[in-house]
């Protein structure tokens, strides 16, 4: 670890707190002001379809920008956001609150690519390790997120209110933070220069369609059932610091692990590890679907990060393999509008089964991504082994 990557790490940690604050809040606050039930998670959603849609305008300001001022650019976009969601809150305004946070998708877009950065600030040998400590830095998150949002949740007399403008204060740190990070230069563009492969060329391959399927598919299921969790412990008459608690335990699951995850990676194989990280999330329905009980939620939520940490964590490492250093923009902005595109399904998914089908539903659908992402892995395990020249 350099200075670079601890204050990268410290970056992580406030992108972070930004999305566990959003994820306790958006889905409550908007359950008060939406104008049916089922609309209530469409916050949550709206900030994973911001952050699809701005992948490409993000990749652009990355490739020609550079990672500081387009990080920063994406802080700040944080900050004017947080602040039109207090209006929003403040105003009882829901459709203003689901603008406030497809604007904030340009910083989740951004904070994405905190981990790929992570690699360029290493040596080669260290870069898995790089990513999964980096990613660590989640913990920060699963701390101050949770805490934040129960502490600041009635300091002014509109509920929540004080919570987005905490976020705002956090967008300020965060720019702080990352003026003082060093990113390799950007080299300037030349006539001549190597593009690269075209896209379509880069996705095609099966180290890519597996890293992109697996990445899309372990945020989803994390999504689906982290963004209808606080609803549902409301439901079966959970307070708020009970919801905040359990979330707090899931986002120390999923970033945790970061301190060996990259070790286990080197030691035992990418696909191996995230195997693991698909059979924890079946763990994690089955504890989900055993009952409704405090320690139930606790366990499972915290299984359900590790699983996702296991996975994520993989993909990337995975994925890094799949493209050349001139083609890194517009690929990881692909894998990226992916894992959105996921997120945006299952952040409506997750409002809609837990208000008109329950817990026990929302859990059962969330098998689907689960046994996805198993069959993605086996069929590059068999891929990579059929390929593999036989020994004379």
């Amino acid at each position: 670890m350099n200075a670079n990557l601890i204050l990268l790490t410290l970056c992580q940690g406030l992108f972070f707190t930004n999305n566990v604050t959003f994820i306790a809040i958006n889905g409550l606050v908007g359950l008060s002001m939406a104008p049916l039930g089922w609309m209530a998670t469409l916050p949550v959603m709206g900030y994973v379809v911001g952050g699809a849609l701005s992948t490409g305008l993000v990749a652009k300001t990355q490739s020609r920008f550079g990672r500081r001022i387009s990080f920063q650019l994406g802080l700040l976009v944080a900050f004017f956001s947080a602040l039109l969601a207090a209006y929003a809150a403040w105003s009882h305004n829901f459709w203003l609150l689901v603008c406030a946070t497809v604007i904030a998708g340009y910083y989740s877009a951004n904070g994405q690519l905190y981990r790929f950065a992570a690699a360029e600030l290493s040596v080669e040998s260290f870069r898995e390790k790089a990513v999964s400590l980096v990613m660590a830095g989640g913990l920060i998150g699963a701390i101050v997120g949770p805490n934040l949002a129960s502490r600041t949740k009635g300091i002014l007399e509109t509920p929540f209110m004080g919570a987005y403008l905490a976020l705002a204060g956090v967008a300020v740190l965060g720019l702080v933070v990352i003026s003082f990070i060093r990113f390799p230069a950007v080299p300037p563009k030349k006539a001549g220069d190597a593009v690269g492969r075209p896209l379509s060329e880069i996705m095609r391959q099966p180290i890519f369609i597996v890293a992109a399927a697996t990445a899309a598919l372990s945020y989803g299921v994390m999504n689906l059932l982290m963004a209808a969790t606080p609803l549902a412990m409301q439901v079966c008459g959970f307070g708020f610091s009970d919801a905040a608690l359990v979330l707090e335990w899931h986002v120390i699951g999923m970033f945790a692990p970061g301190f060996f995850t990259g070790h286990l990676i080197k030691k035992f194989g990418t696909l191996t590890i995230m195997a693991v990280g698909v059979l924890l999330n079946f763990v994690c329905i089955v504890v989900a679907l055993s009952g409704i009980e405090l320690h139930q939620f606790i366990v499972a939520l915290f299984l359900l990060g590790l699983g996702w940490n296991f996975l994520f964590t993989g993909s990337t490492t995975l994925a890094m393999r799949a493209w050349r250093p001139e083609e890194k923009d517009r690929a990881q902005a692909a894998i990226n509008f992916f894992v959105f595109a996921t997120m945006a399904v299952t952040s409506f998914a997750s409002g809609a089964l837990v208000t008109t089908g329950g817990w026990t539903w929302l859990n059962v659908g969330s098998l689907v991504p689960v046994t996805l992402a198993g069959l993605a892995l086996a069929w590059l395990g068999l891929k990579q082994r059929s390929d593999r020249p036989a020994s004379v």
